[in-house]
């Protein structure tokens, strides 16, 4: 294992001259030896490029890449000893689950006792020993996908393990069973994890920490506490949470710190007050969704922007179209200038 060490960019067009021709724009970021990693965000902000990268696949059009000391950056993804595992099951189905598993440790020439011994752990650890001697060719996407996991990792020697969305192809209730499993997977083998995602639960419940992505850039890299209490960006506060962060003018409140152009709040700490009460603002109400243990309560104030509150099904909540006191600002409120956070 190694710790990571990214400086680079990247473009697929030749001569970039602005941000948008670049997929990945400049960045400093490493990778801790042993932690778990997510890469987050939507379709086309960078992730897969980012971990191209990482693999060896990709060789960054600037900047270096390092595993440790040794600069790898245009090092092949055999040399640098990585592990991968894709969004679509890579195995042999002629093989049984067991050949399957040991199938990167033959390869390297480990004794066969060791190869016995490694591929009964991972097979225990992802509950498939009661399937080793079954050929994979009949088994289950999910079955199928663990094999994949189980490829991936039976190495101990490996610098790194990468996963390119592997949970796409599986059922949504498999899906939460093989995080929980793969959490607990590293925290066994302490190997160090990167693990590519567009779903925020997948990356807030597997990863350490969490780099959300936007527009090539990483925005932000922190815990699934920090991201959700203390966006840095806006883009982290829209799109970590359900539902997003409220954004609105600032100078909807009184006292807004210099240079501040966005209040950021979440719904969840949007809370009703009494009319006229000192530091609420008044609101009509668009939306009032029951969700089961919580109301969903849109509001708008008097600029048109429209405030959404998470609140508690043991308070009265006001009707459609009545009027609605909202204390926004207080301790867990954020704001912003050109989009980053203003700190003190």
């Amino acid at each position: 294992m190694a710790r990571i060490d990214l400086d680079l960019a990247h473009s697929y067009r030749p001569n970039p001259r602005k941000d948008e021709d670049y997929a990945l724009l400049p960045l400093k970021m490493s990778f801790a030896d042993g932690g778990a990693y997510a890469l987050l965000g939507p379709s086309g902000c960078g992730k897969t490029t980012m971990l191209n990268i990482i693999s060896g696949l990709v060789v960054p059009s600037q900047g270096s890449v390092k595993f440790g000391e040794r600069d790898v950056t245009r090092a092949s993804p055999q040399e640098r000893n990585i592990a991968q595992v894709f969004q679509f099951p890579v195995i042999y189905d002629t093989m049984t689950v067991a050949e399957n598993l040991a199938f990167p440790l033959r390869n390297r020439g480990v004794a066969p006792e060791r190869i016995r011994q490694r591929v009964g752990r991972i097979a225990e650890m992802l509950e498939l020993s009661g399937q080793l001697d079954r050929r994979a060719a009949g088994l289950a996407a999910d079955a199928k996908q663990k094999i994949s996991l189980g490829r991936g990792l039976v190495r101990e020697d490996v610098s790194a393990v990468l996963f390119d969305e592997p949970l796409t192809v599986i059922d949504p209730h498999l899906k939460w069973q093989l995080r929980r499993k793969l959490k607990q997977i590293h925290h066994e083998l302490k190997l160090t994890l990167v693990y590519v995602t567009h779903d925020q639960v997948e990356a807030l419940t597997f990863a350490d920490q969490v780099v959300v992505m936007t527009r090539g850039r990483a925005v932000q890299v922190g815990t699934a506490s920090e991201l959700f209490e203390r966006p840095r960006h806006t883009f982290v506060g829209h799109f970590i949470g359900s539902p997003g962060m409220n954004f609105l003018p600032a100078d909807v409140l009184p006292g807004a710190p210099a240079g501040a152009a966005t209040l950021g709040v979440r719904p969840e700490y949007v809370t009703l007050a009494a009319p006229q009460a000192a530091g609420a603002v008044k609101a009509t109400v668009t939306q009032r969704q029951d969700i089961g243990t919580w109301w969903l309560l849109g509001a708008a104030l008097a600029d048109g922007s429209v405030v959404r509150a998470r609140l508690g099904g043991e308070q009265a909540i006001p009707q459609l179209g009545e009027t609605a006191w909202l204390t926004l600002a207080g301790s867990h409120t954020c704001w912003y200038g050109a989009n980053e956070e203003l700190v003190a």
